[in-house]
């Protein structure tokens, strides 16, 4: 792909956690921005229309992952596509083939072929690193990178449905890009913290958070957590899009800590809330690596300042006092 004009692009989800910060660095480096959202009329988006060039850079578009034409009308005309939007569970899901796989694959596919017809010249996809880690075959030793797969047999098994639905939902678009010659790229971060821009909603990654602030649990696991700043994420789509050479998949890894860690951060910034009592030791988990992100130029910014300003936005939201 030639070096990127400044022109036209889509952003599906706009409205979400991810997606806001997307449209918030597209607008800053003055794209034209086509905004997904499922009622571009409904409160919750307003926080989208006051981003700064917004009233002369974004367009707001009703669309939805599983209406074709829908997506048509908010792709034609744009040069680069961010798909963002994507079912996240923040529970568990009764009828996972019908409420998190179909709108996954199905509404990616759909994306893509609009892309194909609009002649768009390249998409960013983001997936997960569930689509990467969920594998019985990875040992505790390694450090995987993007050659690496979940394997969708056990994701079944142990009912991950998530990690299904991305690691099923990526597969199917690069297979599909191969066949149409689409220009594609995909992201796959890890857990996404930072400052919410959306006030109306809580999103899954920013709810784990939320609740070690919040819960007062009597005691948790003391987890391996991979984490990623969402300013960072968003970063890493502009990156994968503007930079001619990138191609394939880009893991996307921040820190790497312990959910203890964590909490006694947030303990020595902000002593007043409910945090958990205890932590009981746990496994570790696999390690991911973003290093093929990382010589693109990718960098990412300290915990603390993630911390700091996650807790911020959510007193901002009214979330915890």
């Amino acid at each position: 792909m030639a070096v990127v004009q400044k022109g036209k692009v889509c952003v599906t989800g706009a409205g979400g956690f991810l997606g806001s910060w997307v449209v918030n660095h597209l607008l800053s480096r003055d794209y034209f921005v086509h905004g997904t959202v499922r009622d571009p009329g409904n409160e919750k988006y307003a926080h989208l229309k006051k981003l700064d060039k917004a009233g002369d850079k974004l367009k707001l578009f009703k669309a939805d992952l599983l209406n074709y034409g829908s997506l048509q009308s908010a792709i034609a005309g744009c040069s680069g596509v961010f798909h963002v939007a994507c079912p996240v569970p923040s529970a568990s899901v009764p009828n996972p083939e019908v409420d998190l796989i179909a709108p996954a694959v199905d509404g990616t596919l759909n994306v893509l072929k609009a892309c194909v017809e609009a002649k768009v010249k390249r998409v960013v996809y983001v997936s997960s690193v569930s689509a990467v880690a969920m594998n019985p075959m990875w040992s505790k030793s390694q450090v995987l990178d993007e050659t690496a797969w979940s394997d969708q047999d056990y994701c079944k098994k142990t009912e991950n449905w998530y990690s299904l639905s991305k690691t099923r939902a990526e597969s199917e678009a690069f297979e599909f890009a191969k066949r149409t010659g689409l220009d594609l790229v995909s992201v796959c971060p890890t857990l996404v913290l930072g400052p919410v821009l959306q006030q109306h909603t809580v999103n899954a990654s920013s709810l784990v958070l939320l609740k070690l602030l919040k819960e007062g649990y009597e005691s948790r696991n003391n987890q391996e957590r991979h984490l990623v700043d969402v300013r960072d994420v968003a970063q890493a789509l502009l990156l994968v899009y503007e930079k001619a050479e990138a191609e394939g998949r880009y893991i996307c890894i921040g820190h790497t800590v312990r959910e203890q860690e964590v909490a006694e951060k947030l303990k020595s910034l902000y002593l007043n809330y409910n945090y958990p009592k205890r932590y009981i030791e746990a496994d570790g988990k696999v390690k991911v690596s973003s290093e093929k992100l990382q010589k693109l130029g990718w960098t990412y910014r300290p915990l603390e300042e993630t911390l700091v300003d996650s807790v911020e936005s959510y007193r901002k939201a009214k979330l915890v006092d």
